[in-house]
């Protein structure tokens, strides 16, 4: 039996659309995108469609780098901070996806002081601390737009304009968001990924603010306008920019959906605890806890539904959930946590089969 899919936050499905963009580009149109003849010529200029496609999600006054991952083109707008003389300092939420939240860590090593910005109880920056920590030697200022474990939105235009009254970079991982809510028109760096709306994986982009120095993070052949080397695929371009124009096509129709999926799965688990704000989140994403509750004899018992009990990315690690450590909760209530995604294939009964399969191996009686 196949599971019922909710962890639309890990990947997403690849949508049929994209599919059948993308079908072309791996079979007869082979040529090289770099290419001067013709066939080359044909594939570049799919190429050059996609990120158009792509951009017109994105704040105008900028260009979209292609990458093979979001976590890439996170590297990638870290490097600006490299030309920021006299600035040694990055800021970074300590919620942030490890993609950030490592990779400013890191930097560490590399002679920045790095600062990891605490969130209060419900998920959201402290401003104030964000407020006291800027200063004219921070050079970035790094603020994820939808949380990937708890959903909750940051307030990312504001986060932005702070950082710039100190004249720093704000990077923004809109991963989580892009294509289905309103970006930061002042952000300076935004990283998307395409197995997030129902794309391709293994290309993400990196939008840059026009002005901003970005220096090579792979070198070689000077593709990608000289600060990613490598040949591109056409085929993933394609469907990550079919995937971006499908998304702004449906934005309306799938966020309905979504929030009617939503609000059926909070009337199922009213007996849990939600993890994070219920103001301000993306209701795709339903974080939720039952203290006391053994997540990993749940989701060992309930084959029938594929959800996490955190983010993909750091499920090899062995460690818990710095998301839900910030938030101030203790290691059991970390352990009785599971997260729900939502997404466009989903269907209400797909929600009230799962709610009633993880309910009842919880001990729980619908009624």
């Amino acid at each position: 039996m196949t599971p019922i899919y909710l962890d639309n936050q890990a990947t997403t499905p690849l949508a049929p659309e994209v599919f059948d963009a993308m079908l072309p580009w791996l079979k007869d149109n082979f040529g090289n995108p770099h290419s001067p003849h013709l066939i080359g010529r044909r594939a570049g200029a799919a190429v050059e469609v996609a990120r158009e496609q792509v951009a017109a999600l994105l704040p105008q006054s900028g260009r979209v780098i292609f990458t093979a991952s979001a976590t890439e083109a996170i590297n990638l707008a870290f490097g600006a901070v490299r030309s920021r003389q006299g600035r040694d300092q990055i800021a970074v939420i300590d919620t942030e996806h490890a993609a950030v939240r490592d990779t400013a860590l890191w930097y560490r090593t590399q002679g920045f002081k790095t600062t990891l910005l605490p969130v209060d109880r419900y998920g959201l920056v402290v401003l104030e601390e964000l407020e006291a920590y800027l200063s004219p030697k921070t050079a970035l200022v790094g603020a994820m737009l939808v949380n990937n474990e708890i959903g909750v939105i940051q307030p990312v235009e504001q986060i932005a304009e702070m950082a710039h009254r100190v004249d720093a970079l704000m990077l923004c991982d809109a991963v989580q968001g892009f294509g289905r809510i309103a970006l930061p028109q002042h952000a300076d760096l935004i990283a998307l990924s395409g197995h997030k709306i129902y794309g391709p994986k293994g290309i993400g982009a990196l939008w840059v603010r026009d002005g901003i120095d970005l220096p090579p993070l792979i070198h070689g052949g000077g593709q990608e306008q000289g600060v990613r080397s490598g040949t591109l695929s056409p085929a993933l371009c394609v469907g990550l920019g079919t995937a971006a124009k499908l998304c702004a096509d449906r934005r309306q129709e799938d966020m309905a959906h979504i929030i009617n999926l939503a609000s059926k799965a909070q009337s199922l688990f009213g007996d849990w605890t939600v993890n994070g704000s219920m103001d301000q989140r993306y209701a795709g994403n339903l974080n939720i806890r039952r203290d006391g509750l053994d997540v990993a004899r749940l989701m060992s018992d309930v084959r029938g539904v594929a959800f996490s009990a955190g983010s993909a990315c750091a499920s090899g690690s062995g460690r818990p959930s710095h998301v839900l450590a910030a938030l101030g909760l203790e290691p059991a209530q970390i352990k009785s946590s599971i997260r729900l995604g939502f997404g466009r294939y989903n269907s209400i009964e797909e929600v009230e089969q799962a709610a009633q399969l993880i309910n009842q191996a919880a001990g729980i009686q619908l009624s």
